[in-house]
């Protein structure tokens, strides 16, 4: 059996775009394991996602050059990519490593299908002194007001050399500047320690617990130059009571934190995410 490839897609909703791409599947001799399909009544606009393989020999230069026409005929804005290739992440991350450690466990384990190309801090090596890095290579970045422009040059360049798919901001606690949200659009997810858009800014939890509340949660989403109003992605909560204080309001929501951005990565990774423009259409499994 070949390989599984995944082809995703997005236009302005009309009909014959499913009869098509199944059509064109079938001629090249793919066989479909896994198809989603979301028509957006409000943008008119169509996503759909296909995950197949070639029965007998691949042939995915025959389908991509056959596709063309298709894409062109239906207006389709497309991706194709092999399972096998797996998209490389940097890992950002600050004095907080929960989600840090979390990810890289879930990457050993072999429940997400990535490669981590890096981790960089703004924190000292010394700070992780209990975490098994292994062979990812670790930068450390230090930054301050003067200095922002210069270290995020250098996370830039970083980006390019490990030529990263995706960047994940781990609890990396620096807000970056709007040319660096720019740079990374598309391909940087952030961890909010809030249910969104609730109790935004300092010590979330904190102002959770003077507000007496009975859900806590937390949110992944796209960075985008807005603080925290970039397309989410995945988000949960947790029910508390009148007896929790907030450092087990913390201790709770790091476990919310935790969960929320691993899934939020792994449904990236699948390339079940899929922008539509300040939202996002997500194809779980």
């Amino acid at each position: 059996m070949s390989d599984h490839y995944i082809l995703t897609l997005s236009c302005i909703d009309h009909p014959g775009i499913v009869a098509a791409v199944a059509s064109h599947l079938s001629r090249s001799g793919g066989n479909i394991i896994e198809a989603n399909q979301f028509e957006d009544a409000e943008t008119g606009r169509f996503f759909m996602r296909v995950a197949f393989h070639f029965v007998g020999m691949d042939r995915r230069e025959e389908f991509e050059a056959g596709f063309a026409s298709v894409a062109s005929d239906h207006g389709l804005d497309f991706r194709l990519r092999r399972t096998s290739e797996r998209k490389r992440v940097l890992l950002l991350a600050s004095k907080f490593d929960h989600c840090l450690v979390d990810l890289l466990y879930r990457w050993r384990i072999g429940e997400l299908a990535m490669e981590p190309v890096g981790i960089v801090s703004n924190h000292p090596a010394e700070t992780y002194r209990n975490i098994d890095f292994g062979e990812v290579p670790f930068h450390h970045l230090p930054i301050s007001k003067d200095t922002k422009p210069e270290q995020e040059s250098r996370i830039k360049a970083i980006v390019d050399e490990t030529q990263a798919d995706l960047v994940v901001l781990a609890r990396y606690m620096q807000v970056l500047s709007n040319d660096m949200a720019s740079f990374l659009s598309g391909r940087c997810i952030n961890i909010h320690h809030s249910f969104l858009p609730g109790f935004k800014g300092a010590k979330p939890y904190h102002q959770a617990h003077k507000r007496g509340v009975k859900l806590i949660g937390a949110t992944a989403h796209y960075v985008t130059s807005d603080l925290d109003e970039g397309p989410i992605i995945e988000q949960d909560v947790e029910r508390i009571s009148h007896a929790d204080q907030p450092d087990m309001l913390v201790q709770k929501g790091r476990d919310i934190e935790r969960r929320v951005l691993a899934k939020a990565v792994g449904l990236y990774l699948e390339d079940r995410v899929l922008m539509n423009g300040d939202k996002t259409v997500v194809f779980r499994n």
